[in-house]
């Protein structure tokens, strides 16, 4: 049987809301990095006026390691539907979701280098061949090992960060990256292409190179969660299991409390933030998910949310579009605004282009099956032109 990407009467619509819902968040807290270089700074001394510190402190507690942790869920609940589709074609699961990964590694190396420095795409293409390995084991085994992937390492690296804590003592970090700052600062601002082409690759190495680990120990889990998941089939017996919903709704609920705002009720350092990222993050990635399904069930939730399901069908094209965009407004080679801006202006930012990509995805998804790098990722993975245009009357 020929290969074919997934038909859009085959779509899960709740799926797609929280996609969209998704990329909202990853967009909060990407903004910040468009026009600050965020990764040498403290953020909360670096701003100074009131309302930029409430942003940040906000986007910390509701956004920062939620929103690519979900994402990550999303793409283990992918790759369980994909796999099922594939195999019911009679099809390769390897071939083509190894074919997949290596598309979307390639569209991730050149965001990751020509466009914007915090791309989760070259992580989430490596990391995906995991799920190849795992991909007949039984949910409750997935769920398993997610949760042995949260906290053995949670509990061994804040032992490590512990012992960093009593070995450095009250040194500041930050004041070894002031040189990293200025170099961003004048590059991106006033940089040709190339020279910010060799910052991108920079920071991104600087994140990368030797924290791949750390972030591959918060993708992984989320991978084995969402696969689980899917397996269990959340989105297609949601009736089925209402009680479950509510009672890890409440769990995650307050764990995502209890660890988000960690460092706010006791005492901001590298023990409390690694634990508000790594205990926290996922907890409310799983809160928020649970919290659009269940939302959608009512009429009301139905009406709210149901807009974010336009930006969800194309989250990849609405994610790349979003770096293409800001990295032209504030690089030097755009509008040249890097490091005049604030969070929260950024903020406003986030808000009045989200709207317009809900505006828009609505009307491409009126016209055409697939965003335009979501028909390119598919090309690639099938070795065929999907129908790209709706016969519209």
């Amino acid at each position: 049987m020929q290969a074919a990407p997934i038909q859009e009467r085959e779509r899960i619509v709740a799926l797609d809301i929280v996609r969209g819902f998704a990329i909202l968040g990853i967009f909060l807290v990407n903004m910040p990095s468009f026009f600050a270089p965020i990764l040498y700074i403290n953020q909360n001394s670096y701003w100074t006026d009131t309302k930029d510190i409430f942003v940040v402190n906000a986007i910390d507690i509701m956004a920062q390691a939620s929103f690519y942790t979900l994402f990550s869920f999303l793409f283990g609940y992918g790759f369980i539907i994909f796999t099922k589709r594939v195999a019911e074609k009679n099809l390769s699961v390897p071939k083509y979701f190894s074919k997949r990964l290596i598309v979307l590694l390639i569209i991730g190396i050149l965001h990751a280098f020509f466009i914007w420095h915090g791309d989760i795409l070259i992580t989430y293409a490596i990391c995906g061949f995991v799920l190849l390995l795992v991909r007949n084991l039984s949910p409750k085994v997935m769920m398993w090992i997610g949760l042995s992937l949260v906290f053995v390492p949670t509990i061994l690296l804040s032992s490590l960060l512990m012992l960093t804590m009593l070995a450095l003592g009250g040194i500041d970090p930050y004041v070894q990256l002031e040189g990293l700052v200025e170099q961003s600062l004048n590059i991106y601002a006033n940089g040709s292409f190339w020279e910010i082409t060799s910052q991108r690759i920079f920071d991104w190495s600087y994140v990368n190179v030797s924290g791949f680990i750390f972030i591959a120990l918060a993708v992984l889990p989320m991978f084995f969660f969402g696969a689980a998941a899917a397996k269990s089939g959340w989105l297609t017996n949601v009736e089925d299991k209402l009680g479950i919903f509510r009672k890890l709704w409440l769990i995650t609920f307050m764990l995502a409390v209890m660890f988000k705002l960690l460092p706010y009720y006791t005492e901001k350092n590298y023990l409390t933030e690694y634990l508000q990222d790594g205990i926290g993050g996922p907890a409310s990635a799983i809160f928020y998910f649970l919290t659009v399904v269940l939302a959608t069930r009512t009429d009301i939730g139905k009406k709210i949310l149901s807009p974010l399901q336009y930006v969800g069908k194309l989250s990849l094209s609405n994610y790349l579009l979003q770096s293409v965009v800001f990295s032209t407004v504030f690089y030097s080679y755009g509008l040249g605004l890097y490091g005049s801006f604030t969070p929260f202006y950024g903020l406003l930012l986030v808000i009045g282009f989200y709207i317009f990509q809900v505006v828009v995805s609505k009307f491409w998804v009126n016209k055409f099956y697939y965003g335009p790098m979501e028909w390119l990722w598919r090309a690639g993975t099938y070795g065929i032109r999907p129908k790209f245009k709706k016969d519209v009357s």
